[in-house]
């Protein structure tokens, strides 16, 4: 009787790590039924070890900017401690992709306050505000599919970027537009627009810096898949832009898978067929492998950042953040 019970505690304690790997392993095995492994990992030979080392490398050296965007949001707290924060926000973003239904973002206030004493609602509030500039980034980084559509008309050129700078158009206005929010939104989302409030840097230089850095971050990873989805065949150049887009987005909804097996690469092919891919039955084919691969390719990217991120304190002797490690 007491063993059953252990056992049944087991499962329960480790249900949404085990709902993690049965969803992974169905999801390779159904790619393995319709297509094959081997045909899925062919597109790979014909891009090239080299090219792939290289988009590698690319999305890797974004965990980098997204760690510099922390440090510049919390500078005190984190002084002296990049190579360690580097660990706890891949850490973040490696439960973020593999806990089911956004249940990774939880982490991030938990591990700023346990490893840099961050108090858990500023915490909250500063990650609210990022991922409020990394929508806003990521439709701007986007959207540079719809100029190249026009062929780069003047007009299409200047909407891009006013959206692209609205933020820093907006900043100035943020006490009167944060007031009316309180005024006029109903009363239970008075506490949502606190923690905006909380969030929010308190001058623009510290705001122009998240932005850059936001911009930079998404700017470059958008290309890369974009990049990637072109060279595997999937066109035109707007729906290579469309296809980052949906994947990305996918991952920020709450129905994102563990990993995003299924959900990533069905936004990718969303997206990329809201703009034009996959108008015949042989292309479908092409953008499906395209998709999966391109997933694939984020996946390894964030396990090679996070392997990085774990390697570096060893090598250059980096401390804990306060909580934890001596001062």
């Amino acid at each position: 009787m007491a063993e059953g019970v252990t056992r049944r505690n087991w499962f329960v304690k480790n249900r949404i790590v085990l709902l993690a790997v049965a969803v992974i392993l169905l999801y390779a095995l159904f790619v393995q039924w319709v297509w094959g492994w081997p045909s899925i990992l062919a597109a790979w030979r014909e891009v090239g070890i080299g090219t792939i080392l290289l988009a590698l490398a690319l999305l890797v050296a974004t965990y980098f900017v997204r760690a510099h965007r922390i440090h510049d949001y919390f500078p005190r707290e984190t002084s002296g401690r990049f190579v360690w924060l580097l660990r706890v926000t891949q850490v973040h973003n490696i439960l973020n992709i593999m806990l089911p239904f956004r249940a990774g973002e939880t982490s991030f206030p938990l591990l700023m306050r346990s490893e840099f004493g961050v108090p858990l609602a500023h915490g909250t509030s500063a990650l609210l505000v990022l991922r409020l500039l990394d929508l806003h980034a990521l439709l701007a980084a986007a959207g540079v599919g719809l100029v190249a559509g026009t062929g780069y008309e003047l007009w299409a050129c200047g909407l891009w970027l006013l959206f692209l700078v609205s933020p820093l158009l907006v900043f100035p206005f943020r006490d009167p537009v944060l007031g009316f929010a309180r005024r006029k939104l109903p009363a239970k989302f008075s506490g949502l627009v606190d923690r905006i409030a909380d969030g929010i840097p308190q001058n623009l230089a510290a705001f122009i810096r998240a932005w850059v850095l936001t911009v930079v971050n998404w700017g470059v990873k958008v290309l890369v898949l974009a990049w990637v989805l072109a060279l595997m065949g999937v066109g035109p150049l707007a729906a290579c832009f469309g296809g980052a887009l949906g994947g990305e987005l996918s991952s920020v909804l709450p129905v994102h898978a563990p990993g995003g097996v299924g959900t990533y690469p069905a936004g990718i092919a969303t997206g990329a067929a809201a703009f034009g891919a996959g108008k015949q039955t042989m292309d479908l084919a092409v953008l499906a492998k395209a998709s999966i691969n391109t997933h694939l390719l984020t996946i390894v990217s964030a396990l090679a950042g996070t392997a990085v991120s774990l390697i570096l304190p060893m090598l250059t002797g980096a401390r804990r953040g306060r909580i934890h490690g001596a001062e």
